[in-house]
Parts: C-alpha cells; sequence; structure tokens
C-alpha cells in the first residue's frame, strides 16, 4: 500500500524532504480525554494493550487529532518478560510490578525464548491499524532495549538506582550475558513478527540506559541492541536510550538509521559524536509544553534551528506528561509543521 504521507520514512532513509516530520513518544495516551474514555471502559492499562480493537482505536487517536505524521502501536515494553515467563500488572499509578523476578542461573533457565506468534495480541492490533489507517501515515512498531528489560526482570518494578539489576551484573556477568541473550533472541522475533504484521518502521526504547556506567553500557546493552538492529532491518529502526549521552559517538555506529535523542543532549554536539550519515530525532524537553504558545513556539523553533533542515525528526525529549494540555501539544506539532528552515 502506497503512504499518502511517507516523509519520517525519508527522513529516516537520509532523504531530503519538504519539511520536517513529526511524531511524539507517549501520543496515544492519557493527554487525550478520548484515550481516558476508551481506557475507562476497560479494566486497565494491561487490558486495553492486549485487546486489538481498542489498541487499534488509541493508536490512530493522535493521527486523527493531532495532526501527528505517524502512529505508534499502543502496547507495552513489558510484553516482552510477559511472553518469556514472567508476567507483570500495571499497578494503577505506581507503575509496572513483577510478582516474580529473576534471582538465579535457574530462573533464567526457566524462562522461554519469546516467538512472535506469543504475542498475538499486538501483532492483531498492528494489522487492524494499518488497515484502518488505510495508507494515511506510517505505523511505528516498538520493543524495550535488553538492558531496560533485564532491569525490570532483576528489579521486580522501576527504581530510581536500578541497584539489583547493576549488582547482578557485577555478581553474575556470565548469567546477566545469558539473560540478556535470552531476551535479545525474543525481542528479535518479537520485531520481525511485527515487521510481517505491518510495521513500517521500528523503535527500540532503552529507558533506562543512563543508569549504567559507561563501560557497563558498552559490555552489556550495546552489543545486544546491535544484534537488534542487524537482525530487524527490513524498516528503519530508531535507537533512542535515554540519558546515554556517554555513548553517543559509539551509537553513530549501530546498523540504524536513527538515533533519539533525549532533551539533556545538545543536537549540534551530538551531531558532531554521532555523524554525518544517521537521522536524529528529538528532542523537545517535555517540560515545554507546560508553557504558553509563544514559548512553545519560540524553543520549538530554537530546536529545529539547531537540528538543521534535513536528516531530523521532530519529537520530545521523552514521552509527553500526562497532564499536559493536548492544545498545547497541538501547537508544538503546528510549529513543526509550519517551520520554514
Amino acid at each position: 500500500m502506497n503512504l499518502q504521507n511517507d516523509l519520517i520514512l525519508r527522513t529516516a532513509r537520509g532523504e531530503k524532504t519538504e519539511r520536517t516530520p513529526v511524531w511524539l513518544m507517549r501520543q496515544a495516551g492519557r493527554i487525550l480525554p478520548e484515550y481516558r474514555k476508551v481506557r475507562a471502559k476497560t479494566g486497565g492499562f494491561k487490558e486495553l494493550v492486549e485487546t486489538p480493537e481498542l489498541a487499534c482505536e488509541v493508536t490512530i487517536q493522535p493521527v486523527d487529532i493531532l495532526g501527528v505524521d505517524a502512529a505508534i502501536i499502543f502496547s507495552d515494553i513489558l510484553v516482552i518478560p510477559e511472553a518469556m515467563g514472567l508476567p507483570y500488572q500495571m499497578v494503577e499509578s505506581k507503575g509496572p510490578w513483577f510478582e516474580k523476578t529473576i534471582k538465579n542461573a535457574q530462573d533464567i533457565e526457566n524462562l522461554k525464548i519469546a516467538q512472535g506468534d506469543d504475542l498475538q495480541y499486538v501483532l492483531e492490533a498492528i494489522k487492524l491499524t494499518k488497515n484502518e489507517l488505510n495508507g494515511r501515515v506510517p505505523l511505528i512498531g516498538f520493543a524495550g532495549a535488553p538492558w531496560t528489560i533485564f532491569a525490570y526482570m532483576i528489579e521486580g518494578g522501576g527504581s530510581k538506582t536500578f541497584s539489583k539489576a547493576k549488582k547482578f551484573f557485577y555478581t553474575y556477568p556470565k548469567e546477566s550475558h545469558l539473560l540478556l541473550q535470552k531476551i535479545t533472541d525474543s525481542t528479535i522475533n518479537y520485531l520481525k513478527a511485527q515487521i510481517i504484521a505491518g510495521a513500517d518502521m521500528l523503535q527500540i526504547f532503552d529507558s533506562w540506559a543512563g543508569i549504567l556506567s559507561p563501560d557497563q553500557y558498552k559490555e552489556f546493552a550495546l552489543p545486544y541492541i546491535n544484534q537488534i538492529c542487524n537482525a530487524a532491518n527490513e524498516v528503519p529502526v530508531t535507537v533512542f536510550a535515554k540519558g546515554a549521552f556517554f555513548v553517543r559517538k559509539e551509537m553513530g555506529k549501530l546498523n540504524c538509521r536513527t538515533i533519539g535523542l533525549d532533551w539533556n543532549m545538545d543536537p549540534v554536539e551530538s551531531r558532531a559524536l554521532i555523524g554525518e550519515d544517521k537521522t536524529l530525532q528529538g528532542n523537545l524537553d517535555p517540560c515545554v509544553l507546560y508553557a504558553d504558545f509563544s514559548t512553545i513556539k519560540k524553543e520549538t523553533e530554537k530546536m529545529l534551528r539547531n537540528f538543521g533542515a534535513h536528516k531530523h525528526i521532530a519529537n520530545l525529549g521523552h514521552g509527553v506528561y500526562p497532564d499536559i494540555n493536548p492544545d498545547n501539544v497541538k501547537c508544538f506539532i503546528d510549529t513543526v509543521k509550519n517551520f520554514k528552515h
């Protein structure tokens, strides 16, 4: 199917485009009253993720309401540990929680390597969404990066320090690599299945990248991200490693099309470190969207000038916060769309 708007795909491939494309992390979510209405009809977040028709509906909402240049499938990075045999719960206003965590080599041994069809509900949601979008904009599929998934599987939930997960690296390095490899193999199977189901582009989220030291990141994170980039490369891949400012040079060597920058990373410095051939994505501070329209417009235009005219996908430096006014989000999107370099 030919896409009516393929701006984001052409930009990811490094082609010159008529304007900068724009989408937002967490665009399908709590900022929209329409989303909250759908969510209220379910038993909660997990049920929404696992019901393809509803996941499809909330995936398309920001395309209709905000006018973004891409949809991203409504799901969660923690579907992978669940498919491997480690179920999670989403506790209201607390976040994810695992009843059982990984404590030793036997626990790792007991995990299965997930196959694509273990996550049939996500694949079904992708097929439905592709059909409903009818070629209007591309659909982005995604997964968590192995280190971030590892962190949740060891820790059992969110953490300020992820000290249990880091302790595991120091005390069980061999077992850590075994677990990371199982997560990586599962993620490759999952992402390849997403491509077959119709994902036009993929993003790998390394949410807790900034918790590791540079040496740890190079040993326990980058090699596994690299495996994924090498294996699931039939469509453009974006790697977003939050807080990993210390490995930007190394990220430039990954076999992916786009590197996502968080709001702490200077675009000009990042371009110099990453190199000219990658597309960069980002990176407005989400908190700017709490400001008035003129401030949002001014900050957005400053960001666009810093990135330059080409090889840039406009986004926030992390997900949009749930209590931000959708009109402010629309102001950001419209500013990007109307900007002339």
